[in-house]
C-alpha cells in the first residue's frame, strides 16, 4: 500500500493540510464575516489541491506499475489494485466536485447556512466537514429519513 493510500482525512487534518488553526472567534462578531470565508476558502482550496495532487501520483503510479504479467494471479492482483484506486479517486473526483461548488457559495458570500432550514451550520462543524450544506439537526433528520425509507 502506498503512503497516504486508505488514509481518512479527519477535521484535523484538513486544518493541518490547509495550514490553519481553527478559527478563534471574536465577541460580537458578525457570522461569515470577510475573515471567516477567507479562513474557509482558505481551507477548501488546500483541501482540493490535495486531492489533485494524489488523483496525478495515482496516474503516475499506475504507468509506472503497470505490467503485463503472465501469470494470471499476479495480474488479476494488479487489476484488483487499480480497481481499488480507480474507485477511490472516483470518490475523490466527485468530492473535488463537492468542494468547488462549496468555494463558488463562499465567493457568492452564501456559505455557512443550512440550505433546508436557513440556519447557521456553524464554525466548528464546517471546520470539521467543510462541505456540509446542511445543519446538524437537518442532517439528523435526513439520516433518519434514510434508514427507514432502506429498512
Amino acid at each position: 500500500m502506498q503512503e497516504g493510500q486508505k488514509r481518512k482525512t479527519s477535521s484535523l487534518s484538513i486544518l493541518a493540510i490547509a495550514g490553519v488553526e481553527p478559527y478563534q472567534e471574536k465577541a460580537g462578531e458578525e457570522y461569515m464575516n470577510e475573515a471567516q470565508l477567507s479562513h474557509f476558502k482558505l481551507i477548501l482550496e488546500a483541501w482540493r489541491s490535495q486531492l489533485m495532487d494524489e488523483v496525478d501520483r495515482t496516474v503516475t503510479h499506475m504507468q509506472d506499475e503497470a505490467a503485463n504479467f503472465p501469470d494470471p494471479v499476479d495480474r488479476a492482483a494488479q487489476e484488483e489494485e487499480f480497481s481499488l484506486e480507480l474507485r477511490n479517486r472516483d470518490r475523490e473526483r466527485k468530492l473535488i466536485k463537492k468542494i468547488e461548488k462549496t468555494l463558488k457559495k463562499v465567493e457568492d458570500e452564501d456559505f455557512g447556512f443550512c440550505e433546508s432550514c436557513g440556519v447557521e451550520i456553524g464554525i466548528r462543524r464546517l471546520e470539521a466537514r467543510p462541505t456540509a450544506d446542511l445543519c446538524i439537526d437537518c442532517k439528523t433528520l435526513a439520516e433518519i429519513r434514510e434508514k427507514q425509507m432502506a429498512g
